[in-house]
């Protein structure tokens, strides 16, 4: 009950500040992890472990749209296509994976540099749910505003304690330089 009385607004945006950066940490290191494997796995193996990553679920349920969808994309899944989808994992992944780490670490240049970043994948994301119609891509773009709204929260008050410890003004030397 105490710790709820000693919820202020400010801690309350740092906390979220800090959870959210986490899971966007962990996926985003899923998604490095998943573009390296990529490039380093041969082609057959990845159709191999599609396949039985969804063929129990199309034995089971053979109206399955998604799985039956993801078998089908993989029988069309040449290493090109696979070279292609492993380096922008590995490029998209590791970005954002770096840009969480210096977040985490407080380096206060990272903030705006992760709003800009964060906005220019916002933008790919809209244009591409407009282009597709994917949800998922929107759930993305809405998940990467709120992390840049929080972002611009957690700089504004990094700033703000960063001038309060700062002298306004350096005092004046007495031989006059």
């Amino acid at each position: 009950m105490k710790a709820l009385q000693r919820l202020t607004p400010a801690r309350l945006w740092h906390w979220l500040f800090e959870m959210s950066l986490m899971i966007k940490g962990l996926l985003c290191a899923a998604e490095t992890l998943a573009g390296l494997g990529l490039l380093l796995a041969p082609n057959p193996m990845v159709a191999r472990l599609i396949y039985w990553l969804t063929h129990y679920e199309i034995t089971d349920q053979p109206g399955d749209t998604m799985a039956a969808w993801t078998q089908r994309a993989v029988e069309q899944f040449p290493f090109s296509t696979q070279h292609f989808y492993g380096w922008y994992l590995l490029f998209h992944g590791g970005l954002k994976l770096t840009m969480v780490i210096m977040l985490w670490a407080r380096v206060l240049w990272a903030y705006p540099a992760a709003m800009v970043v964060l906005s220019g994948f916002v933008v790919y994301q809209l244009g591409e749910f407009v282009h597709t119609g994917s949800p998922i891509l929107l759930l993305l773009a809405f998940f990467d505003l709120f992390m840049i709204i929080l972002i611009g929260h957690e700089y504004k008050t990094l700033k703000a304690r960063k001038a309060d410890r700062l002298p306004l003004a350096a005092p004046a030397r007495p031989d006059g330089a």
